[in-house]
């Protein structure tokens, strides 16, 4: 029987009603959340001894929390930094890296920009507040309009060293998730964002509709590629690949432990396959899970 799914914003909670559960607790990046829990669905449906309760809040909050003992995996759309790996020395953490998944990072627009195509020149530029009217580009006359995450957000440190190398404009419209990036762009003409690529698709795998997803060049004059291209993406001809982390306390045991197999298994990688994601190892990413 299929056990029922709970909802609790912003936690996702997934329970069993098993009499003997092991609960297994993630936390962090939003980018994962939707593809973590469709993976947990899954794997509860194979392990009916298992509880696993999933909490978004950005990948900053998910490694707050393995280092405070808090989550049994942390979530995370990028690597942990120099300040967090000092604080898991300094209170005994092993951080262990997983990588289950690759996302590839697309560009939105309002299609009344009047744009197809970027370069991450300009992208930067766009996102410093430097080029502040889509005529400077050759689009529609008009302010441009931004929409970013928050600073607890991977996707945010990720875009800011990968696209921006300085700081975000201070016009930029930090929004609290990657679904309200999504809306927000919809409602707004002149607008740009950044989601990740399983948010393009609905349930039905159609493109969602009121939005335009730019083509990228890795510099001015070079062929602008979509990240809808599944073959340009795994050819590493998009310049804003990423891969999707999740870190536990040392080396993982137990349903954390089997969870993270599942993820890697060929049933878990159709699941990031169907859910807009790439898989790790057609990416060029290597997870150490199988080391």
């Amino acid at each position: 029987m299929r056990r029922p799914l709970f909802f609790l914003l912003p936690l996702l909670f997934v329970q069993c009603s098993h009499p003997q559960v092991e609960t297994v607790v993630l936390k962090g990046s939003d980018t994962e959340l939707n593809l973590v829990l469709q993976l947990a669905e899954a794997y509860m449906e194979a392990e009916p001894g298992v509880s696993i309760s999933i909490t978004g809040g950005g990948s900053g909050v998910g490694i707050a929390a393995l280092l405070n003992g808090k989550t049994d995996i942390a979530n995370s759309s990028r690597e942990i930094n120099a300040y967090e790996t000092a604080m898991a020395y300094e209170r005994g953490v092993q951080i262990e890296p997983f990588i289950f998944a690759a996302d590839a990072l697309a560009i939105i627009v309002h299609p009344s920009v009047g744009l197809d195509s970027l370069s991450l020149h300009d992208l930067g530029k766009i996102y410093a507040g430097e080029i502040r009217d889509w005529s400077q580009l050759g689009g529609k006359p008009g302010p441009v309009s931004l929409y970013g995450r928050q600073s607890n957000s991977g996707t945010f440190t990720y875009f800011r060293e990968r696209v921006l190398k300085r700081d975000f404009s201070p016009d930029l419209k930090q929004m609290n998730g990657t679904s309200q990036i999504l809306e927000a762009v919809k409602a707004d003409p002149g607008s740009i964002g950044y989601v990740g690529l399983g948010y393009l698709t609905d349930n039905n795998g159609a493109l969602r509709e009121g939005i335009r997803v730019i083509r990228l060049a890795r510099t001015n004059g070079e062929m602008a590629v979509s990240p809808l291209d599944q073959n340009m993406v795994y050819a590493g001809l998009y310049p804003l690949t990423r891969p999707l982390y999740q870190y536990t306390n040392g080396v993982p045991e137990g349903k954390t432990k089997t969870f993270l197999e599942f993820e890697n298994s060929p049933a878990g990688k159709k699941i990031i396959l169907e859910n807009g994601y790439l898989s790790a190892r057609e990416a060029g990413l290597a997870g150490n899970l199988e080391k």
